[in-house]
C-alpha cells in the first residue's frame, strides 16, 4: 500500500475558511470514489487505514476523499464558534466535493459524519451512490451523548504518546474490551495531531458549545424524516456491539424503515467501531460492488 497517492487539498468555504482533506488514490480511476466524514471531533486520520485500502484495491481502486470539518484536523477554527452545526459542515462537504471534481460517490460516515451523510442525500440526492452509517443512526441514545458531552473539549492534554494511549483507555475501554496496547496507541495517534513529536488536541474546544444546548430531561430530536427519505439508497449500518449511541431498537427500527438496509455488527467494539480488517472491510468493499451494480 506504500505506493498509494495521497494528497492535502485545501479549499475555501463560502464564509472563507481554509478546509483540509486527504484526497487518496487516482484521480481517473473508473470506480465509484468513496467520501469520508469522521465523528464530531475527529479528523480523516480516522480512515488512513481504510483510504489505502481501497485506494490499493488490486482490482477496483478507489479515490478516497477523507474530510476534517472546519475546526478539526487541518481546517481552520469556525470565527465565532457559530459555524460548528450539521447544516454548515454538510454545505461545506459538498462545496469540498464540488472542489474536488467528485460529484456522486459512496459516503461513509462516522457518528456525526453520519448524520451529514443522512442531511447531504436529503439535500443534494444525486451526490451519493450509497450510505456507509458507522454507528449512527436517525435516534441517538442520552447516555452516549452524556458520555461524549463530558469529554469534549475537557480532557487533559497527555505528557507524551504513551499517556495519550492510557487517557483514551480510560475513556473507552469498557467498550473496547479486545483492544490491544498497540491498539489503543494507533487510536491515540489518531485522535490527537502530533506537535514536535508530542500529542497535541487536534480540535477547537468550542465544539464544545455544540453539545451545550441538549437538555437530557426532554426528547433529543431525531432524524427520522431525512432517513426516511433515503428509503430507495443503498445503506449499510455498522454497529459496536457495546455502542452506548446506536441501540439494537433504533438499528431495528432502520431495518423496518428500509427493507434494503444491509447490517453488520462489530463484536466487542463500542461507539464507533473501527474501520479496519479484512472481515470488516470486505463487508464495505462488497456493499459497495453491488451500489455499482456488480456485486462481487
Amino acid at each position: 500500500m506504500s505506493d498509494v497517492s495521497v494528497r492535502d487539498v485545501f479549499y475555501t468555504s463560502r464564509d472563507g475558511l481554509s478546509l483540509h482533506v486527504r484526497d487518496f488514490g487516482e484521480r481517473t480511476s473508473p470506480w465509484l470514489p468513496i467520501v469520508c466524514l469522521p465523528g464530531l471531533t475527529r479528523t480523516h486520520r480516522d480512515f488512513e487505514t481504510l483510504a489505502r485500502h481501497f485506494a490499493a484495491d488490486a482490482e477496483r481502486p478507489r479515490r478516497v476523499a477523507a474530510f476534517d470539518y472546519r475546526g478539526r484536523g487541518g481546517s481552520a477554527w469556525d470565527r465565532s464558534g457559530a459555524g460548528y452545526n450539521p447544516a454548515r459542515e454538510t454545505e461545506d462537504i459538498l462545496d469540498g466535493m464540488a472542489a474536488l471534481g467528485i460529484p456522486r460517490a459512496v459516503v461513509i460516515g462516522t457518528s456525526r459524519g453520519g448524520i451529514i451523510g443522512m442531511i447531504m442525500g436529503l439535500l443534494r440526492p444525486a451526490s451519493i451512490a450509497a450510505l456507509v452509517l458507522n454507528d449512527i443512526g436517525p435516534e441517538l441514545e442520552p447516555r452516549g451523548l452524556a458520555r461524549i458531552k463530558a469529554y469534549v473539549g475537557a480532557t487533559p492534554l497527555p505528557d507524551d504518546w504513551a499517556d495519550a494511549a492510557h487517557i483514551q483507555k480510560r475513556l473507552h475501554g469498557a467498550a473496547f474490551p479486545a483492544w490491544t496496547a498497540d491498539d489503543w496507541l494507533d487510536y491515540a495517534r489518531a485522535t490527537y495531531a502530533d506537535s514536535a513529536g508530542l500529542p497535541a488536541r487536534d480540535y477547537d474546544p468550542a465544539l464544545s458549545g455544540t453539545l451545550s444546548g441538549i437538555d437530557f430531561d426532554r426528547p433529543i430530536p431525531a432524524l427520522w424524516d431525512e432517513f426516511n427519505s433515503l428509503r430507495n439508497l443503498p445503506i449499510m449500518a455498522i454497529r459496536g456491539a457495546n455502542s452506548d449511541l446506536l441501540s439494537e431498537a433504533t438499528l431495528a427500527k432502520m431495518r423496518n424503515a428500509h427493507s434494503g438496509l444491509v447490517e453488520v455488527t462489530v463484536a466487542d467494539e463500542g461507539h464507533p467501531p473501527a474501520l479496519r480488517g479484512p472481515n470488516l472491510l470486505g463487508r464495505i468493499a462488497a456493499f459497495i460492488a453491488t451500489a455499482e451494480g456488480d456485486p462481487r
